[in-house]
């Protein structure tokens, strides 16, 4: 990772050479630079092209190293086949950074990824930080730099909230969106191809950057899964000035990760890694550009909530019921107004107005209405955030109210939302608010879901801290059953190791016995008494339920002849060249729930465990949740939570609770397994039996595949 050092340069470089710079008005060239000069940079600019003596009247020179001075940041936009000689011309000068414009690399494949590759040798070979290629560029506000080294039209507003784009053309957007809303940035950056500075370089400098307070990121991949999760894991909740990071996170479908591969030429993992990446770390991912900035905007302007409590004050009943349903949908609660709070809104509001939440003004409110029922919820301490909602009537003083909301948000230590609904009627309104800082959303829905979003991060901020736990374990028996594998020429480790492997790492695995006969079956069930289940043995056979491999509820000594007999029939006839070592009998845990565990190894990520609710639902509900290894107390409790089904392991309707610290002790034990062994490419525990709170849970089925 790059030192913010690293990065001042590009954020703040006290000298510029733009090199290719032309002089076409409607060239890229020509727009970098003239961006640069005309928006009031701080620094020396000079223009870079060896056919041009002059550009926009700045003195032109034909090589970045006939500039006499020092250079700190070299904005290229040449042919992509002159990039190379470019950037080590820039080497050779001593410049410090750079930015390259041009496209052409990886993005396209073939001859372009050997020019990337070329580029990022230079680059390390003479110590420069490079954004690029492929993207936009680089913008600071800051007014001691003011910088827009970029092809957008125009510098955004000055404001306390970062952006970093994977894609340029998006940054365009943005920026066109930020000036039609009146959004201000103080970092802006497109990282294009990432060849050098990739996003956590970026979110390192916009930790330490004091002009900051909310980060926002369109990513189409990360690299480095784990050194994102500390860094992000750091900036959102453990520095002293902690900052909210907002994503989005495209490629959420196949077809759009296959797009995400291919604009960047990046890998992509599985959406599920990135929802784990984020869950892990206090990112909050949003679905789309225009969630983000509704989101952004607040966090950037309101007090953080201290719980999920919201309070509705409208002067219609109908949007105040949308808004309603939609705080429920994003995870908040309608506040239970205290009798005291009711009774001072009942004293002096008309008798129509309803004062339980949401609160109703009725059509016909005014200023006043709203200054009494504002100040009665906020300060009520069973509130923790409000959402205004105003309908245009005829008779609404808009502005005037605007203005109230306004003076109450300067003063008030919870947060504040407005939802003025329509568009002409309110316009006037909803300049007061913007100027007054309080977020405006033209739908009571992106209200609800912003507040969501910023009880989501409350929370997270104020989680309890745990460690990764480890154990005492067995690894020599692991590794010792690896290696018999590797020697046979085999990748997967059936049941009957795979349990052993288990419990060499303290996993509490049912009774069973390896059997290789009808008599040695029958005398493991007169051991574990019936009912029991029969499993073929094999290390050929990977889906045991494809071949009939399994029998369970066998409760007498015909039935497990019959099975044993059927069987074996079954997999010979299936799988005629499949080793077997005869079958295990185990004992039938009754009276639990089937949960499943398990974990892939992802290419670019590492281990990534899984939980849900097991046995035959587990491909037909995917009712499953995801964490990369190694894992913290917490986020193993918060992978059981996170499950739909949840609700049925912690008790329903008085059924008996499972034991959910069993489930929780089982993840962590998997976690220092699969980060203990770096062969291991896939392993399920599945079912993993979870009886009632207290009495712990059984692996009743293991399988194990190694690396090839």
């Amino acid at each position: 990772m790059k030192e913010c050092e690293d990065l001042r340069p590009i954020f703040c470089p006290k000298s510029i050479a733009v090199i290719g710079a032309s002089r076409r008005p409607e060239s890229v060239g020509q727009a970098i630079f003239r961006n640069i000069l005309l928006n009031n940079y701080r620094g020396i600019l000079y223009p870079v092209n060896p056919k041009a003596k002059g550009i926009l009247g700045v003195k032109c020179y034909p090589s970045v190293k006939d500039i006499p001075e020092e250079i700190d940041l070299a904005v290229i936009i040449v042919p992509r086949e002159v990039v190379p000689k470019v950037l080590e011309e820039c080497g050779e000068k001593g410049v410090k950074g750079a930015v390259i414009i041009s496209a052409g690399f990886k993005e396209v494949g073939g001859r372009g990824v050997q020019l990337e590759e070329q580029v990022k040798r230079i680059v390390r070979r003479h110590d420069i930080s490079l954004v690029g290629p492929n993207c936009l560029g680089v913008i600071n506000t800051d007014p001691e730099v003011s910088l827009n080294a970029s092809f957008a039209r125009s510098i955004p507003k000055r404001g306390n909230i970062a952006f970093l784009s994977q894609s340029g053309a998006l940054c365009t957007a943005v920026l066109d969106y930020a000036q039609g809303t009146g959004f201000g940035f103080s970092k802006f950056i497109s990282m294009g191809n990432k060849a050098d500075v990739n996003e956590i370089d970026i979110l390192h400098a916009f930790a330490e950057d004091p002009k900051t307070d909310v980060v926002l990121m369109y990513l189409e991949e990360v690299e480095d899964g784990k050194a994102f999760i500390k860094l992000a894991w750091d900036i959102t909740g453990e520095i002293a000035r902690r900052k909210p990071i907002l994503a989005v996170k495209s490629g959420r479908t196949p077809p759009g990760a296959k797009a995400a591969s291919s604009h960047t030429g990046s890998l992509s993992g599985s959406d599920e890694v990135y929802d784990a990446i984020f869950a892990q770390s206090g990112v909050l991912r949003v679905d789309s550009v225009e969630e983000l900035f509704d989101c952004a905007v607040a966090f950037a302007n309101q007090p953080l909530p201290q719980g999920r409590r919201a309070a509705i004050v409208t002067n219609a009943g109908g949007p105040g019921i949308m808004a309603t349903d939609a705080c429920i949908r994003y995870g908040l609660e309608m506040a239970a107004l205290s009798p005291k709070t009711k009774a001072k809104m009942k004293k002096r509001l008309p008798a129509e107005a309803i004062v339980e939440n949401p609160i109703d003004l009725i059509g016909d409110a005014q200023n006043d209405r709203y200054k009494i029922a504002l100040r009665a919820v906020l300060a009520d301490r069973k509130v923790d955030g409000v959402i205004v909602i105003l309908t245009p009537q005829t008779m609404t003083d808009i502005e005037e109210i605007a203005r109230v909301i306004c003076q109450i948000s300067t003063r008030a230590t919870k947060p504040i939302l407005a939802c003025f609904m329509g568009v002409v009627d309110i316009s006037k309104g909803v300049k007061i608010l913007e100027e007054g800082a309080v977020p405006h959303y033209t739908f009571p829905e992106s209200a609800a879901r912003a507040l969501g979003n910023m009880s989501q991060y409350a929370d997270w901020t104020t989680r309890p801290r745990t460690a990764f736990k480890t154990f005492k374990v067995k690894k020599r028996k692991v590794r010792a059953i690896f290696k018999k594998a590797r020697e046979e020429k085999r990748t997967h480790i059936p049941e009957a190791e795979a349990v052993e492997v288990l419990e060499a790492y303290g996993f509490p695995v049912v009774d069973y016995i390896l059997a290789t006969s009808v008599e040695e079956c029958l005398k493991a069930a007169q051991k574990f008494g019936y009912p029991v289940v029969m499993k073929i043995a094999s290390p050929d056979v990977i889906h045991k339920f494809d071949v009939g491999g399994v029998s369970v509820g066998l409760d007498d000594e015909s039935s497990i002849r019959r099975a044993y007999r059927e069987m074996m029939r079954s997999v010979k006839r299936k799988m005629p060249k499949a080793s077997i070592w005869g079958v295990t009998i185990a004992e039938m845990v009754k009276g639990a729930r089937e949960t499943i565990i398990g974990m892939k190894r992802d290419p670019h990520f590492g281990p990534i465990l899984m939980f849900g609710l097991g046995g035959i639902y587990v491909e037909a509900l995917r009712d499953v949740t995801f964490r990369l290894a190694p894992i913290r107390e917490l986020s193993a409790i918060r992978m059981i939570e996170s499950i739909r089904a949840y609700r049925m392991l912690a008790g329903l309707r008085g059924q008996a609770p499972s034991d959910l610290d069993a489930i929780a002790e089982c993840l962590l034990r998997l976690s220092q397994l699969v980060t203990d062994f770096g062969e291991i490419e896939e392993l399920d525990v599945n079912p993993l039996m979870v009886l009632e709170e207290g009495k712990g849970a059984k692996v009743a089925d293991a399988r194990i595949l190694l690396r090839p």
